[in-house]
């Protein structure tokens, strides 16, 4: 029997599945928190067209990964692998179903951390307590098989978050509410600090309503490129400006691989928004470099060939540890 391995990518809208013989499904959050554990597991089985019992094992993401600093079986993770479930991030309940029901389900499973504080290489990184949710190291995994060991890789989708890798190793990375707004979120800035401290919103709500969304008045991508397609000179600025300050970051993370001595990175980028030629090619224009894409399903991708070369014997993930003896 051919091994199996299967990689989930825990989004802000959507539940990633991928698995190594090709297939890919995906599930809405909100749909997911409507499930039952049961019913849950039967989706995903039959949208990667298998059963339990062929899955040799798989590579679960959940939310920010900052409870855990190393690839963990994930009975052996406690609370899921989160220090608190309140924080940055929509909170919907369908994530956590999903990894409850991977739990129970007896097939050998995997949980990857995220970039934080406890295990981001660079300790300059750690003047902010986060820097990357698991599936980010998923999409970089992803792009590190496919032969490239010095790298930029930008997701850029809800959240936009950029990390830098330099000789296969992962130094550090920066979240969209450090840097770069997303789609839906961003940065806190004044206005938001402000309406914080007036008590007119959340920190959390600050963070979530940042995303360039709120230059077109729209309310989520699918709006944005229909606004877009039209000519609409608001969503063409949302765009303008999510590609500005994703190319910024990338930027940046370049001159942190100069100190390694790597002078001409190779730049990726995913999530949602890559695949908008628009953005991509206003994204070239400001680095001066060319871009590849890699996708959305590429954080799925990436987590089921690392469950697959965890199961083959690696102790190591691009610089994150292996908790396995």
């Amino acid at each position: 029997m051919i091994n199996m391995f299967v990689g989930i990518d825990h989004g802000t809208t959507h539940i990633r599945f991928a698995s190594t013989n090709g297939c890919v499904f995906k599930l809405l959050r909100r749909q997911a928190a409507k499930m039952t554990g049961e019913n849950i597991q039967n989706a995903f089985l039959q949208g990667l067209s298998t059963s339990a019992s062929e899955i040799t094992m798989m590579a679960v993401t959940y939310s920010m990964g900052d409870g855990i600093n190393m690839v963990t079986p994930i009975d052996h993770v406690p609370d899921r692998g989160i220090k608190d479930r309140h924080g940055a991030g929509l909170h919907v309940g369908g994530g956590t179903l999903v990894y409850d029901t991977i739990r129970n389900s007896g097939i050998p499973a995997l949980v990857i951390p995220g970039l934080h504080r406890g295990n981001t290489p660079d300790a300059r990184f750690n003047v902010f307590s986060h820097g990357a949710s698991p599936e980010k190291i998923g999409i970089v995994y992803h792009a590190h098989k496919k032969g490239y060991d010095d790298m930029v890789v930008s997701d850029i989708s809800s959240n936009t978050v950029t990390l830098a890798v330099a000789q296969g190793k992962l130094l550090g990375a920066l979240d969209a509410c450090i840097f770069a707004p997303g789609i839906h979120h961003g940065p806190i800035d004044l206005e938001g600090i402000r309406d914080v401290d007036y008590g007119e919103i959340t920190a959390n709500e600050a963070f979530t309503r940042a995303g360039v969304v709120k230059m077109a008045g729209v309310k989520d991508i699918d709006a944005l490129m229909d606004a877009f397609s039209t000519g609409d000179a608001s969503a063409a600025l949302a765009l303008d400006t999510a590609s500005l300050f994703a190319a910024m970051e990338m930027v940046s993370m370049k001159l942190l691989l100069r100190e390694q001595g790597i002078e001409d990175p190779r730049i990726f980028i995913a999530g949602s928004v890559s695949d908008i030629k628009y953005a991509r090619d206003r994204i070239r224009s400001h680095i001066g470099t060319d871009v590849e894409c890699l996708g959305v399903w590429s954080g799925a991708l990436g987590c089921a060939r690392i469950a697959e070369d965890v199961y083959g014997g690696a102790r190591d993930i691009m610089g994150i540890g292996v908790d396995i003896p």
